[in-house]
């Protein structure tokens, strides 16, 4: 706690107003990371967009948050294990049904004939190794914002990398 008092720049009496012990703070950061991305994408659902818009905006919401909320990120990714196992759980939870409804949103775009025909969780998975990995590499004012990084990771998403002609040969 007296390290991360240090680094926030406030005195330690003043953290511990706010949180009892750093299980607190590991906490609230997954639940603030994962219910930002929820609400969003429940409210996508809810508007009934096409499955690609909602790919796309569940795509810009994480790299957003890597632009916004930089220090949750790297908590979100590496220390979810370090969370007391009642809370871990509670996490889980919220994360299965972000998956969801990113599964979701594909799968509805498979049987809308908007997809081809893909494994829904190999592609949940694919959209979500793209994007999590992210934070490794993408850094906020590196001449691309994160829209525009999201819109070229949701592009190769949905149009691959094979020429149109090419798509069905099998290379």
């Amino acid at each position: 706690m007296e390290q991360i008092a240090l680094a926030a720049g406030i005195a330690k009496p003043t953290l511990y107003h706010y949180f009892r012990a750093k299980d607190e703070i590991l906490r609230g950061i997954h639940e603030t990371f994962i219910d930002l991305l929820l609400d969003r994408q429940e409210e996508r659902r809810k508007l009934a967009l096409a499955p690609a818009d909602q790919l796309l905006g569940a795509m810009t919401d994480i790299l957003g948050l890597m632009e916004t909320h930089r220090g949750h990120v790297r908590v979100f990714f590496e220390h979810y294990r370090e969370l007391p196992s009642p809370v871990r759980e509670q996490i889980r939870v919220k994360r299965a049904r972000y998956q969801d409804l990113v599964h979701d949103a594909i799968t509805t775009g498979i049987r809308d004939g908007a997809f081809r025909e893909v494994d829904p969780d190999m592609a949940t998975m694919a959209v979500f190794g793209i994007c999590n990995w992210a934070y490794q590499w993408w850094r906020p004012g590196s001449g691309m914002d994160s829209a525009h990084t999201a819109q070229k990771m949701w592009d190769l998403v949905i149009r691959g990398l094979a020429l149109p002609t090419a798509a069905g040969s099998g290379r």
